[in-house]
């Protein structure tokens, strides 16, 4: 099989992106439908849509109802059609982009996508994760193709809450980990096909600006300001890791992400959150060395990332529940089949308990 590497068309990153949006989107159509909450729409509209009092483009906003899933998606498609919208733009968080992707596939319309918080990697990604309507994870929806265009208003994702760009750096913690078992593995990759060398040299480098710039980002982003760690944390999150997993594959730490939605009381943790403890889970599953453990134990301490399954609000681990996350992590459609080696429920749930209980020894330790 052949290797694919996938990217979106475009991606720009600065101070104050969203006011040219108008003009990266001009080439692609005339009229966009600008997808934000209602509360994204106020923060950022007006900035929006000054850009576009000199474009040959016109925009229009409708709000968000929170979920990606398959009700909002057909809604908002009937909003574009009734409209006359050839181009999508998402603004806000994962869900929404999501959101915006999905809408874009099923129209055959070109899609810009626009995170106000760099809270997860799935921006570039041609991927939309779909929800059940109370939020429980239903499956992965693979797009024809990336977004058209990324766009990444750094001084409004660094005015953000310092949570959400923490909640990016615990997805893009296990970019690395999961990209390497899948090259192990040789399993195909999101992208369709097998991973470049190119897409693990980036999964490695999200791994490594984490390590060298996440805790100064996450100080600089609660201090209210904008430095070259920030922006270097935007781009890990987004643009590095986004790649590292598209093109190399996810493995056991978003398997096990997606076996948390059976617990409701996770359902409040924001996905990076969930992610960040499924890498210690996956970590443990492989017997990883104890330094990378305690590297990983490290840094999610310093930025504030879960390191137990209490952190995650998990109160009740009686062996059953955590087994019903595990018989969910270890379904024949997610990911935890692209590790290098058979992996059984009963695996995943001592994997889990053995985590949370790292976390807690490594808390009190420190």
């Amino acid at each position: 099989m052949a290797r694919i590497f996938n990217s979106p068309g475009k991606y720009i990153q600065g101070p104050d992106a969203l006011a040219e949006l108008a003009r990266h989107v001009e080439p692609l159509g005339t009229k966009v439908l600008a997808l934000a909450t209602p509360s994204g729409i106020e923060r950022v509209g007006d900035k929006v849509r000054g850009g576009f009092e000199a474009s040959k483009a016109d925009v229009m906003f409708e709000a968000f109802n929170g979920e990606c899933c398959d009700t909002e998606i057909e809604r908002l498609c009937a909003v574009a059609r009734e409209a006359g919208c050839d181009v999508v733009a998402g603004i806000g968080g994962g869900k929404m982009l999501d959101t915006a992707k999905a809408v874009a596939h099923y129209l055959g319309a070109p899609v810009a996508v626009c995170p106000t918080a760099a809270s997860s990697d799935a921006p570039c990604s041609a991927l939309s994760v779909i929800y059940s309507d109370d939020g429980v994870f239903d499956r992965y929806l693979f797009l024809n193709a990336n977004p058209d265009i990324v766009l990444m208003d750094t001084s409004v994702i660094a005015a953000a809450p310092a949570r959400l760009i923490v909640s990016g750096m615990g997805d893009a913690l296990a970019t690395y980990f999961e990209a390497k078992a899948s090259v192990d593995s040789d399993s195909d990759t999101c992208a369709g096909g097998k991973a470049t060398s190119a897409a693990l040299a980036l999964a490695r480098l999200c791994f490594d600006t984490l390590m060298a710039d996440g805790v100064k980002a996450k100080l600089a982003v609660e201090a209210g300001c904008l430095t070259p760690a920030v922006e270097h944390v935007i781009e890990t999150n987004t643009l590095l890791s986004g790649i590292g997993f598209e093109s190399c594959g996810l493995a056991a730490a978003h398997a096990v992400h997606n076996g948390m939605t059976q617990l409701p009381e996770t359902h409040a943790m924001l996905h990076g959150e969930k992610v960040a403890f499924g890498t210690l889970v996956q970590l443990v599953l492989e017997n990883a060395p104890t330094e990378t453990i305690e590297q990983v134990l490290g840094f999610c301490m310093e930025v504030g990332l879960p390191m137990t399954l209490e952190a995650l609000g998990v109160e009740d681990v009686a062996r059953e529940r955590i087994m019903a996350v595990a018989e969910a992590a270890c379904a024949p459609t997610d990911t935890m089949g692209n590790m290098p080696f058979s992996v059984t429920p009963d695996m995943v749930c001592d994997a889990i308990l053995a985590a949370d209980a790292l976390g807690h020894y490594y808390h009190l330790e420190c």
